[in-house]
């Protein structure tokens, strides 16, 4: 099987959503700002601001895309893969970061007497929540083609976006039609989105944590690699089938069981001719340890 160029490596393909990302969450860290300012919201002013964090986070994500892009040496036999969730990680820790930096900015914001929002501030909302919500769906669909947990924690921050300024519309429209008195509603309105997003980053991180301490992928992947050695001519028999993901790569531990009677040479072929099978039928496995046992054993 020929090797994967370092072009092919899905990596490299994510870092597109990331890039686009970090464009976008630039322009709208001024139109955030500067539609918060002049329209008494405060709200807004606070997205922005979180926004900008959002750069930092894609930068993060972009370093550790090209990292785990890189191809393995004497140093790092097995690889790079595990910047990406690494990366994945940081960014999720970001959105705990954000959430609670919301929480905070809206109880002061609570506290301190302020103006009613411009109603001009709702058409802005508008078209950030749906610039946000394609972010989200672009990012997540190339996430989820890649099996990314990096690429999909940063899709989930476009959504937390979303989800903040669908809160603060609501809030300002509440404030808007109660009047006088009810200029914090739309504060409120963010605390509650804070705690969604907060919700969001746990799920996000937990995979990501699993990933790093290399636990067992899906059950469904690693039936797929038994029924594939077992067709094998020559196999007898299945053992030990360990598989641990390396970023965008699997490797598996593989014990096969074979004829105790025949030579070492025909017990290495078997397992050359189990590991061809593997990688042929599932290139997303970059490497197939296979150990030869006598069956019976």
């Amino acid at each position: 099987m020929a090797a994967r160029s370092r072009e092919d490596h899905p990596a490299l393909k994510g870092i597109r959503p990331v890039v686009t990302g970090g464009i976008v969450n630039a322009l709208l860290v001024v139109i955030k700002i500067t539609a918060g300012i002049l329209g008494n919201s405060y709200a807004l002013i606070a997205d922005g601001v979180e926004s900008a964090t959002d750069i930092l986070s894609s930068a993060i994500l972009w370093m550790g895309l090209r990292v785990a892009a890189k191809a393995p040496d004497s140093d790092h036999p097995y690889g790079h893969g595990k910047a990406e969730p690494l990366a994945g990680a940081i960014v999720s820790l970001a959105l705990f970061g954000a959430a609670v930096a919301i929480v905070f900015e809206s109880i002061h914001n609570i506290r301190t007497p302020h103006h009613l929002p411009k109603p001009f501030t709702l058409y802005v909302l508008v078209a950030i929540i749906l610039i946000k919500e394609i972010l989200y769906r672009y990012s997540k669909r190339i996430g989820k083609e890649l099996n990314s947990m990096s690429i999909q924690a940063d899709a989930w921050h476009h959504r937390s976006d979303s989800i903040s300024s669908a809160a603060a519309f609501i809030g300002i429209s509440f404030a808007l039609i109660m009047g006088p008195g009810y200029e914090s509603a739309d504060d409120w309105a963010a605390i509650v989105a804070s705690l969604v997003i907060a919700f969001n980053a746990y799920h996000i991180l937990n995979p990501a944590i699993a990933e790093m301490m290399d636990a067992a992928p899906s059950a469904h992947i690693i039936e797929e690699i038994r029924t594939i050695a077992s067709k094998v001519d020559g196999v007898t028999g299945l053992d030990k089938c360990h598989v641990r993901k390396m970023g965008f790569d699997y490797y598996v531990d593989l014990h096969v069981e074979v004829n105790g009677n025949l030579s070492v040479f025909k017990g290495h072929d078997i397992a050359h001719r189990v590991k061809e099978a593997i990688l042929d039928v599932m290139p997303n496995i970059s490497d197939v340890l296979v150990h030869i046992e006598p069956d019976g054993n």
